[in-house]
């Protein structure tokens, strides 16, 4: 998180039972560790900026055999997460994706055409079928931990999904409510941050 003060009580709040948070703090000025501390979260922090930096952060912090990881603004809904960590848990499926299906104004088209842009190429590029890169995703700790991912910025997201598929993950996607977020959006609810997370998905298909 950055900044999430004003969404983190909606977020954990709707934390189901058995799922423990953690969040990481990736350099707020507006109290948000305070306020998920005083929530019951485990609080991390993590002051070099990067989604990566704070995926990885939480991962490796993580105690339990299966992760997962979500956006704490307040656009996905943490009660979606027992369907994705199910799969997981049985065995069936090594990495589950959140595939977001956004209600009006989630979304800006500006986002949403380079993420058709960018998984039209995932798609060609393996035989991968999925249809989104969302940042709702389940996975075991060791496993993806031993995938030894090394983007530390927007192109932690693909690149956990492209190392997955190389190691002959068995991977899947199942749909999640996707809504306007909370407060203003840092990377790609504006065209400079969908730039940035575009030139580092772009380096890491090249």
């Amino acid at each position: 998180m950055l900044d999430e003060a004003a969404a983190l009580p909606w977020v954990l709040g709707r934390m189901p039972a058995g799922f423990s948070p953690l969040v990481v703090d990736n350099g707020s000025t507006d109290g948000s560790g305070d306020v998920a501390a005083r929530l019951g979260a485990e609080v991390v922090t993590e002051p070099i900026r990067g989604f990566g930096s704070a995926c990885w952060a939480g991962l490796t912090a993580a105690h339990d055999d299966v992760v997962c990881f979500m956006d704490a603004d307040g656009s996905l809904d943490p009660r979606d997460l027992p369907r994705l960590s199910a799969p997981v848990e049985s065995g069936d499926v090594d990495l589950v994706l959140g595939a977001r299906r956004a209600q009006r104004g989630a979304w800006p088209l500006h986002a949403r055409l380079a993420n058709k842009v960018l998984m039209a190429e995932v798609r060609r590029r393996t035989t991968l079928t999925l249809s989104d890169l969302g940042p709702m995703r389940v996975a075991r700790r060791t496993a993806l931990i031993g995938l030894d991912l090394v983007d530390r910025r927007s192109g932690w997201p693909l690149e956990m999904v492209l190392r997955a598929h190389q190691a002959g993950w068995r991977v899947d996607e199942v749909p999640v409510a996707y809504q306007p977020r909370t407060g203003r959006s840092k990377v790609t609810g504006t065209v400079r941050g969908t730039l940035q997370a575009v030139g580092d998905m772009a380096a890491l298909l090249r």
